[in-house]
Formats: C-alpha cells, sequence, structure tokens
C-alpha cells in the first residue's frame, strides 16, 4: 500500500531525510519512532504529498503523493488537530463529509464511533485537547481510508480513550487498511503495532517487528525469582545472583544462555515459589538502536 524507498529531503544544510526506505503492506499497522528531529514529521509530510521529496520514490498504492488517487485512499490525523471553535463537533464533521463527497447524515455514526456523540452539539471551542482529538480522528475515519497517517493519535487522551482508538485501528487494518502511525509514547505501541521502524537523524536504524528487534539488538534478559521467604539468601547464592526486596533474586543473562538459566532455577525445586522472565522493553530497544541520535 505504501512503498518508501531511499527517500532524501534537506532543508538548507540541514539534512531531515537520507535514504530512508520502508514499506507498509495492507492491514500491516507500522509505528513509527524517533527524537523529536528525527525526520519522522517530514517524512509523513512527503507520504501526504505537502512536501516534495528531493530524492527518492514514494508510491501510495501504485499512485504519486499528493496526486487526487492518492488523496482519495489516505487519511491523516495531525498531532494538534484545530478546527473552528464556533462549530458544534457534528458540525465540523459534517462539513468535511460535504467536502468528500458523503452524506451529511453519517457524522452521528461517526462521532458515536470515537465515543463524542453526547458533546456532538457542544462548541468545539468547549472541547479539551483529547476531544479535539477525537474530532479528528472521525474526520479521518471518514470513507473507510486504505492508508492512514496519524501523528501522535494518542496525544491529550486518557487511558481508556487510547485503547479505544487502538481497537478502532486495529479493526480497520483487519479490513486491510495500512497504518502508519508515530508516537512517543513507547508502551503504547508495544503490543499495538505489528512493525517498529526506528529513525534517527533522518535514517532508519531499525525496521522488524518487536521479537526481530529484541533478537537483533541481542541486550540481556532479566530473570526475577521469588525465593521461599527462608531460602531467599541460599537461592541467591546458588545463582550467583542479587537479592533485591527481601524474597526476590534478581539476575541478568544474554539471551542465548536464558534456557540454561531458567534450568538452574528450576534445579532448586521448592526453594522457588515462582519467576519471571523479563525480556527487554521497546524503551530499551529504542535506546540501543538510536544511540547517538541526540544532539
Amino acid at each position: 500500500m505504501l512503498v518508501i524507498e531511499n527517500v532524501s529531503k534537506a532543508f538548507g544544510a540541514t539534512i531531515a531525510l537520507a535514504g530512508v526506505g520502508l514499506r507498509v503492506a495492507g492491514g500491516e499497522r507500522v509505528a513509527l519512532l524517533g527524537h523529536n528531529g528525527a525526520g519522522k514529521s517530514t517524512l509523513m509530510k512527503i507520504v501526504l504529498g505537502l512536501l516534495a521529496a528531493d530524492g527518492g520514490r514514494v508510491s501510495v498504492a501504485g499512485h504519486a503523493p499528493g496526486s487526487r488517487p492518492a488523496r482519495e485512499i489516505t487519511a491523516h490525523l495531525p498531532e494538534n488537530a484545530a478546527f473552528h471553535p464556533a462549530l458544534t463537533g457534528r458540525e465540523q464533521v459534517e462539513y468535511y463529509l460535504r467536502l468528500r463527497g458523503a452524506r451529511a447524515a453519517l457524522a452521528r455514526g461517526l462521532l458515536e464511533r470515537v465515543g463524542l456523540a453526547e458533546a456532538a452539539d457542544r462548541r468545539i471551542g468547549t472541547y479539551s485537547k483529547g476531544m479535539r482529538q477525537r474530532v479528528g480522528l472521525a474526520q479521518a475515519l471518514i470513507g473507510e481510508p486504505r492508508l492512514m497517517v496519524l501523528d501522535e493519535p494518542t496525544s491529550g487522551l486518557d487511558p481508556v480513550t487510547r485503547r479505544e482508538v487502538y481497537a478502532i485501528l486495529s479493526e480497520l487494518a483487519g479490513k486491510g487498511a495500512a497504518i502508519l502511525l508515530s508516537s512517543h509514547a513507547l508502551t503504547e505501541v508495544e503490543a499495538r503495532t505489528d512493525r517498529l521502524v526506528i529513525l534517527a537523524r533522518g535514517q532508519v536504524r531499525a525496521d522488524d517487528t518487536l521479537a526481530g528487534l529484541r533478537r537483533r539488538a541481542g541486550l540481556p534478559v532479566r530473570l526475577h525469582v521469588s525465593a521461599r521467604p527462608d531460602a531467599a539468601e541460599r537461592v541467591a547464592a546458588a545463582l550467583a545472583a542479587r537479592r533485591v526486596n527481601g524474597v526476590g533474586v534478581d539476575m541478568l543473562c544474554a539471551p542465548d544462555e536464558k534456557m540454561a538459566r531458567l534450568g538452574a532455577v528450576a534445579a532448586l525445586g521448592a526453594l522457588v515459589e515462582d519467576v519471571e522472565v523479563i525480556p527487554p522493553s521497546l524503551e530499551d530497544l529504542y535506546t540501543h538502536f538510536s544511540q547517538g541520535d541526540r544532539p
């Protein structure tokens, strides 16, 4: 659905993108991660046809970015959605529906879908940032787009609404839509996207599934062992590990040592009540792959 090949962009002496390449298939949810200034917004603007790349190629379902066929199948939600404060939520969505040649009556269903049914007839000037973001999501859902480009889509939303937004995105992906979203909320996207692309200094440093990133990074795995209350010292000594919080025992091991270390824990039998395997988090992986990105 989206093909980006060797795309470059510079603003004067500042290089924003340098040979960026990635693909997003229909039904795939891809998270674009990176520090401020890493090139995420520039890349999204090029995909939308708002900026022209200096080099490389971008294709939206075989069409040029910004062309009429590309615009007809693409939806965008910016980080800070801005609407006329004097309009109600319903009036604003009806306006977007008319621009797309759709029936204004569809506004009610779209607002219900994003949890704004009760506030539909209030002026947007009275809305919170999270509510305005939901108006933006409602307009992005018009016409069941085949490609969704979202910049910090859950900015300003409460935890419950964030879950609802990702549920909607999963539903769209299940129907074949390709989703490219940027986010700084790493714990959110860790379990809610299919692939993760890490940008640093305008280059793709990593592009893989979470499991694939863990294999490539080779960061240590943490094992947290819960010992029997009277056996913590014996367990820590047997495992050559450190004791934490009374009955807990922590140890780090390389990924290829994990099974052997678990075997050593199992050999302690009744001295151990439980063991938790804690792989590197997305935050750990992000730090690993984007090292040196901050000025």
